[in-house]
Formats: C-alpha cells, structure tokens, sequence
C-alpha cells in the first residue's frame, strides 16, 4: 500500500534499477506518516562510509506529536539495504550521472519501506518526448473509445 510517490522523479529521471529499503524512523515520525504529512518531492540519497542514508525527505510533525519529543522534519534518515545492493549501487553511481533517487514510500508487512532507484537524468529533449508520447497514448485511448462506440 503506496504512502506517498516521488512523481517529480520519473519526470525528471531514467528509472535503471530499484531497490526495496527499510528507513529507521522515529516514534512520532511514524504517527506523522500514518497521517500523510510526508513529501518526498526533493528528496535523494547518499552513500556515506558504507551507509546510506535519505537526504530532503520531509516528515512535518503531527499534533499529537508529545511535548517533550523535539520533531526535526528535515531529520536525515538511515536506510537499510544489503551490503551487496549497497556495493552495486556504489559502483554504479561512481559512473558519470547516475545518481540515486526515493519514488515512494509504502507499507510491507506493518513496515515503512522505500523504494530507491538508480537513475539518470533527463535531458530536456527526453523530457518533451516523454510528455508528447503520454500525449499520444491518451489520444489513441479516446480514439479506441470513439470507435467501440459505433
């Protein structure tokens, strides 16, 4: 079940590869989300020291959130990936523009998860061909529907 999705990145991205990541979350972080006071809008991620970890996601503190409990929104989160999908992804974002980027955020089995990818940016040429083949697709499905009207 999807929490929220990242749309701006499969605007501005070729989707290589995908990985399912845990993130190490706060108490009051997972009341916020339940609640639907995330964005992943600029987020992205980082390798540090053999770690990864999400940069720019942004949880906004929910009003039940205890008094006591400082509520960092911009809070930098640890993910939790293999070792061996880490190493991939090392080796491939050490190539020339490939960075990685969070889609979304989903629940698995009563978890928070994210879904990471691989990518690499668009050019804007990519980016109006993307949007003139979405535009042709959507006329072709209003000329199918004519058509099985008659």
């Amino acid at each position: 079940m999807s929490i929220v999705n990242n749309r701006k990145a499969l605007h501005d991205y070729f989707i290589e590869d995908k990985f399912e990541a845990g993130i190490v979350l706060e108490g009051w972080e997972v009341k916020s989300i339940r609640d639907g006071k995330v964005q992943l809008k600029d987020s992205y991620v980082k390798i540090k020291n053999g770690e990864v970890w999400l940069f720019g996601c942004h949880i906004s503190a929910s009003i039940s959130t205890c008094t006591h409990v400082l509520a960092d929104s911009d809070r930098i989160k640890k993910l939790l990936l293999n070792k061996h999908e880490i190493n991939k992804l090392i080796g491939k974002v050490d190539q020339k523009g490939y960075s990685i980027i969070a889609l979304n955020l989903h629940y698995s089995k009563g978890m928070v998860k994210t879904d990471i990818a691989l990518a690499k940016g668009k050019q804007m040429h990519d980016k109006r061909a993307t949007e003139k083949e979405r535009e042709w697709a959507k006329e072709k499905a209003q000329i199918k529907k004519q058509y099985n009207r008659l």
